[in-house]
């Protein structure tokens, strides 16, 4: 199965986003399109990447410790989302679903699943904007929490800030007013 994709997606922990948002804007020629309070994401056509920029100074290390928070592949609807958990199921991998869940100012649907050394990938499509960050945190005026999170390794992307392992049943999808929806599918062949 080929999954199409806008583009690939790399979400980096940064210790000051004004300084990450003024290197990487003259990195790839473009301003970010969208800002928040500790967060930007930019939209770059060349090469064709989403980068995503949280401001978390207590994961954040110097030079590559603690700079990646996840990896994931933006696809354009929610039926390539659910056609990529058909295939990672099939291909043996645990996966963790989300639908109309609130990620990165975002509600997005999504698939979860941890590469063998627990990176977490997300395959995801964007539903459209949210005024907050993810769906368990405070509205984004206030610092988002940079704690480090709880890994459980029997949740496919537990290790990201905005993975399910955060998503309890108290979680709402921004407008739906219904808990968010989380799905497991785990395999012996993790």
């Amino acid at each position: 199965m080929v999954i199409t994709m806008a583009r690939v997606q790399l979400a980096l922990n940064v210790s000051d986003v004004d300084a990450a948002v003024d290197f990487y804007s003259k990195l790839f020629g473009v301003e970010p399109a969208k800002r928040r309070p500790g967060y930007a994401n930019f939209a770059v056509d060349v090469p064709p990447l989403k980068l995503v920029l949280i401001e978390n100074p207590q994961a954040r290390g110097s030079g590559v410790a603690g700079a990646l928070n996840h990896l994931g592949v933006e696809v354009e609807s929610t039926e390539q989302v659910h056609a990529a958990t058909a295939w990672l199921a099939e291909q043996g991998l645990a996966t963790a679903t989300e639908q109309a869940t609130t990620c990165c100012y975002a509600v997005q649907d999504k698939v979860w699943v941890d590469d063998p050394d627990g990176a977490p990938w997300e395959v995801y499509t964007v539903l459209g904007d949210a005024e907050q960050g993810v769906a368990t945190e405070p509205r984004a005026t206030e610092p988002r929490a940079t704690e480090p999170r709880a890994v459980d390794p029997d949740v496919p992307g537990s290790a990201c800030a905005c993975g399910p392992a955060g998503c309890g049943p108290e979680a709402t999808a921004v407008g739906a007013g219904t808990p968010e929806l989380l799905t497991l599918t785990t395999s012996a062949a993790r």
